[in-house]
């Protein structure tokens, strides 16, 4: 069974310069909850989890952000569960050891330590990446009914160009218990525009993600495209049972498998879907369960590396996201970044 792992954008993104900040991060969780139709007990779950990490960013960094997104895994009853992530992102003073600061009474800010403690009781899940004098990075996520799973991890960040309502890029993903197909659309431009070309592409990808090979889908999406601004797109598709990664990209678009410290970088060819592409050309990689795949728009500079981050490249596929973003974004583009990993439970 097929099940889409991330759709569309990052839902909500609150700024966290100020205690006022810390109520409206609240209230866009309560509105996710809300517009998901979650359970009273989970959606209070949540506000919690938001409240508390909102202001441990503000406490203990000064500012930061708080992105929240739709996750989907795979129920107790094996049907699909949704959930809702939080990403906590500063570049404060950050932590030596998280574990401690997760037990109640420990704080690195003169404070009784119990936010971390109460955002890890509340949560149904969480993973922290911090790095002392680099900030710190926290995933929580709150699923609506317990017992969930994630057999292959997802993490997203895709959020516009500051200043803009519409982001001109958007991400899919979806995985059965073998394969994953991943997709990023960077459309030209900003604004709604560039919003309305990579949603023409979205559109395609439930129905024909895993039906037709990266290459192919990329000439539909050509077609489909033309009467929009175009976009760049890269699409890629891993068959964990033979060991493989095929992909397809176009235009200035980025892809890479990381393994074992390994970066190794996908092919994409010049052009734009939708207005301009000659061809389109599949190129295979290895695969192997525990790597990474990584996607990203230009809105991430090139010149990214996990090099200078101990353990990042074991972490939470959305902690990898959220690090890469808050370090490595350019600051004039709409950004996407999307991390999958095959999980160990799979």
């Amino acid at each position: 069974m097929e099940n889409v792992l991330t759709a569309s954008r990052t839902e909500e993104a609150v700024a966290v310069n100020e205690a006022a900040d810390v109520a409206a991060a609240r209230r866009a969780g309560a509105d996710l909850a809300r517009r998901l139709d979650f359970p009273l007990e989970a959606a209070g779950r949540l506000a919690l989890v938001v409240t508390e990490a909102a202001t441990n960013v503000l406490k203990h960094a000064g500012r930061g952000e708080i992105l929240l997104r739709t996750v989907r895994g795979r129920g107790a009853s094996g049907g699909i569960a949704r959930g809702i992530e939080l990403l906590a992102i500063d570049g404060g003073p950050g932590m030596a050891d998280a574990a401690t600061s997760m037990v109640d009474g420990n704080s690195t800010a003169g404070t009784y330590g119990v936010g971390l403690g109460a955002i890890r009781r509340q949560s149904d899940a969480l993973d922290i990446y911090s790095l002392p004098g680099h900030g710190t990075v926290l995933r929580a996520l709150v699923w609506e009914a317990p017992g969930a799973r994630e057999p292959w991890e997802c993490g997203l960040v895709c959020v516009p160009l500051a200043g803009e309502d519409s982001c001109g890029d958007a991400a899919w993903a979806a995985a059965s218990d073998d394969d994953a197909v991943a997709m990023i659309s960077d459309g030209l431009g900003h604004g709604e525009a560039a919003a309305a070309a990579s949603d023409a592409a979205l559109e395609l990808m439930p129905g024909l993600g895993f039906a037709l090979p990266p290459a192919d889908l990329a000439l539909r999406m050509h077609a489909v495209l033309q009467k929009t601004r175009g976009a760049a797109i890269a699409i890629a598709r891993v068959d964990a049972q033979a060991g493989m990664v095929t992909f397809a990209g176009v235009g200035n678009i980025a892809a890479c498998t990381i393994g074992g410290g390994e970066r190794r970088h996908l092919v994409s060819l010049n052009g734009i879907v939708g207005h301009n592409l000659r061809k389109a050309q599949q190129f295979e990689a290895a695969w192997r369960d525990g790597m990474l795949l990584v996607l990203h728009s230009d809105g991430l500079t090139n010149r990214w590396s996990l090099d200078a981050y101990p353990g990042l490249e074991q972490a939470h596929p959305a902690l990898i996201a959220g690090v890469l973003y808050r370090d490595f974004c350019r600051g004039r583009d709409d950004i996407s970044v999307l991390v999958i990993r095959r999980g160990a439970a799979s």
